[in-house]
C-alpha cells in the first residue's frame, strides 16, 4: 500500500512539473515523454557492456575504416552547423554571456534557439555510435565506465533541458562542446585516413589543453550565476547540474594532465592481459594481443587519441613517450 501511495505521489508530482514544460517542444521527436529515450539509453548500455562484447567474442573485428571516416567527418559538419545555429539564435546576436534568460516566446529567434537545443540533444544519440564502433571493432578496452557514463548521462539530462529550458545561459556549454567536437572529430577523421595524414596532426598534443579550457570556461561561466543578485533564471537546477558536470570533468582532465605530463607516470601499453613484455623487444619485433600491435618496438594501442610507447629494447627497460 505504501508503495502504491508513493507511486501515486510521484506521478502527481511529475504531472505538476510537466505543467512548467515548454509547449513549443512537446510535439518534437522524443520529447513527449522521457520513456523513449530511457529505453534507448538502457539498450545502449546493455549492448556496449554485455550483449555486444559477447556477440563479438568469437567473431573477427569489423573493418570499419570507410564507415569511420564518413561518420567522423559527418559529426564535424553537424557540429559546425550547430555552432552556427547557437551563435545566430543568441550567442552572437544579443546574449550578454552573463544573465541570459530563456526566451519562451514564439519569435523566430527564440524558436530557432529551442530547435538548436533539440538538435544538440539528438546529436548525443548519434555520438553513441562511438562506443558501438569500439565494440564492433573489438576495442573493448576503450569502453570504460566514464566513457559509457558520459554518453548516457548527456542525452538523459538534455531531454529535461530541452523540455524546460531550451535557451539562455544554460546553453553556453553546448556551444563550447560543439566547437571542441569540430576539433576532436576532425582529428579522428584524419587519423582514420591513414599514416599519410599523420603529418597534418601536429596539433594532437593540444587536445587535452583544449578539453581543459572547455571545462574551465564552462565552470567560470556558470559560477557567475551564484554571484549575481538579480538574475532570475527560470530553472536554476540546470545550472547546478552543468556546474557540477563541468567541475567533475575538469578535475578528471587535470588529474590526467598531472599524471601524464607533469609526473610522467603514463604507463607503456606493452602490457596485455596483465602480462608485461619486458627484458627486450617482443618476439620477432611484433606481438598482437587484444588488437594492440607491437611492431618494430612500438606499441600501437586501441582507440582514438592513443599514444605509442617505445618498447623495452636492448634489455634496458627504458620506456619513452612517442607521438603517433
Amino acid at each position: 500500500m505504501a508503495f502504491n501511495e508513493l507511486t501515486s505521489r510521484a506521478v502527481l508530482l511529475y504531472d505538476e512539473w510537466l505543467k512548467e514544460a515548454d509547449p513549443r517542444t512537446e510535439d518534437w521527436f522524443l520529447m513527449s515523454s522521457p520513456l523513449p529515450q530511457t529505453i534507448i539509453i538502457a539498450a545502449y548500455i546493455y549492448f556496449v557492456t554485455s550483449l555486444g562484447p559477447k556477440w563479438m567474442e568469437n567473431r573477427k573485428p569489423f573493418h570499419l575504416k570507410e564507415v569511420m571516416i564518413v561518420y567522423n567527418f559527418s559529426i564535424v559538419a553537424f557540429s559546425i552547423y550547430m555552432c552556427y545555429e547557437f551563435l545566430m539564435s543568441g550567442w552572437a546576436t544579443g546574449y550578454s554571456f552573463r544573465c541570459d534568460l530563456v526566451d519562451y516566446s514564439r519569435s523566430p529567434q527564440a524558436v530557432r534557439m529551442a530547435w538548436t537545443c533539440w538538435l544538440y540533444y539528438f546529436s548525443k544519440f548519434i555520438e553513441m555510435l562511438d562506443t558501438v564502433f569500439f565494440v564492433l571493432r573489438k576495442k573493448n578496452s576503450q569502453v570504460s565506465f566514464l566513457h559509457v557514463y558520459h554518453h548516457s548521462i548527456m542525452p538523459f539530462t538534455w531531454w529535461f533541458g530541452v523540455k524546460f529550458a531550451a535557451g539562455g545561459l544554460g546553453t553556453f556549454h553546448a556551444l563550447l562542446n560543439c566547437v571542441v567536437h569540430v576539433i576532436m572529430y576532425s582529428y579522428y577523421a584524419m587519423s582514420a585516413l591513414g599514416p599519410a595524414y599523420q603529418k597534418y596532426l601536429w596539433w594532437k598534443k593540444y587536445m587535452t589543453t583544449i578539453q581543459l579550457v572547455q571545462f574551465i570556461l564552462v565552470t567560470l561561466h556558470i559560477a557567475q550565476f551564484f554571484f549575481m543578485e538579480d538574475c532570475h533564471y527560470q530553472h536554476p537546477v540546470f545550472l547546478y547540474i552543468i556546474g557540477l558536470y563541468g567541475m567533475v570533468f575538469l578535475f578528471l582532465f587535470l588529474n590526467f594532465w598531472y599524471h601524464a605530463y607533469t609526473k610522467g607516470k603514463r604507463l607503456p601499453r606493452a602490457m596485455t592481459n596483465g602480462t608485461a613484455l619486458t627484458n627486450g623487444p617482443a618476439l620477432n619485433g611484433s606481438a598482437v594481443k587484444n588488437g594492440s600491435a607491437l611492431k618494430n618496438g612500438f606499441a600501437v594501442p586501441n582507440g582514438k587519441m592513443a599514444h605509442s610507447w617505445e618498447g623495452y629494447q636492448n634489455g634496458n627497460g627504458v620506456c619513452k613517450h612517442k607521438e603517433v
